[in-house]
């Protein structure tokens, strides 16, 4: 349980971070939080060289608007964002979920950039952000790019950075008009991880019918998915009993359900299925 030899490096800027990072290319891991990465490097799964931990920069902790958009730095705590009262305000998906993550040590601790950075196929923030239709924005030595939340989740543990990139921060357009919100999963007994996990965000029109939907699932397959089907089957629909349980059906259409000792196959795909209508029900009561 100790880990390799390491070098610890501590910038006190985001472009001194990315600085480090472009000196270190294959040899450099980025440190947040910390709740993923250091357990791995004491089991040795993760040997890197050279740590760099971007913790003391201050200036990646923020939730602020700016230009209709909810703008969220990278070392932004969970708490931070479950304390919010404007994000309760504006967008409760988010305080709903980082309130379901883990313990109040891991709340107080733990960030939401090196969470979407980690890709846990049962982390609870990317499936919110999938629902969002988040943008990731990254940095690196060559400038910035911005990444769409759909495109970002690759793999198990994997994402669409590039070597030499930080996630910087992640980009929310801030709902308007009849909106309705849920996160809704099934913890782990242990970790509190996700066994099954559905994040819905939705909006009506002033006849009550459903104008758009994004819903995330994680913790069924190998990374977090929208499942489209599900949207489409909602989506012009003025959100009936019958018509969310036909919708939920599709919950796990095109993926690859994952069987482990939590939950087999078959019980997954029918708690995907439950938990989703569930969360769409909850989403459309708040949107009347």
């Amino acid at each position: 349980m100790i880990p390799a030899q390491f070098d610890y490096l501590t910038p006190k800027t985001i472009d001194e971070a990315v600085g480090l990072l472009a000196q270190h290319p294959d040899e450099a891991k980025i440190l947040a939080g910390g709740h993923s990465l250091i357990p791995a490097m004491k089991l040795r799964l993760a040997m890197p060289h050279v740590l760099i931990d971007i913790g003391r920069i201050k200036d990646l902790a923020y939730i602020r608007e700016e230009g209709g958009q909810i703008c969220i730095g990278a070392m932004t705590t969970h708490y931070q964002l479950e304390s919010s009262d404007t994000l309760r305000e504006i967008c409760p998906l988010l305080p709903e979920c980082a309130a379901q993550i883990g313990d109040v040590q891991v709340r107080n601790k733990g960030t939401i950039g090196g969470s979407i950075a980690h890709s846990d196929p049962a982390g609870d923030w990317p499936a919110a952000i999938i629902a969002l239709g988040a943008e990731i924005v990254a940095v690196s030595a060559g400038g910035e790019r911005t990444i769409n939340a759909s495109d970002f989740f690759v793999d198990m543990l994997t994402t669409a950075l590039d070597p030499g990139e930080i996630l910087r921060e992640i980009r929310i357009a801030r709902p308007s008009g009849r909106f309705g919100q849920s996160y809704m999963k099934v913890p782990q007994p242990a970790s509190g991880f996700a066994v099954v996990g559905v994040a819905v965000n939705l909006t009506r029109n002033s006849g009550g019918v459903c104008q758009s939907a994004g819903v995330g699932i994680t913790g069924v397959a190998s990374k977090v998915y929208r499942a489209s089907a599900v949207e489409q089957a909602i989506t012009g629909s003025g959100l009936d009993e019958q018509t969310v349980a036909g919708a939920a059906v599709h919950a796990t259409d095109g993926v690859s359900v994952n069987g482990d000792l939590y939950a087999s196959e078959a019980y997954r795909r029918h708690l995907a299925q439950v938990y989703t209508r569930r969360a769409i029900e909850a989403a459309a009561a708040c949107a009347k």
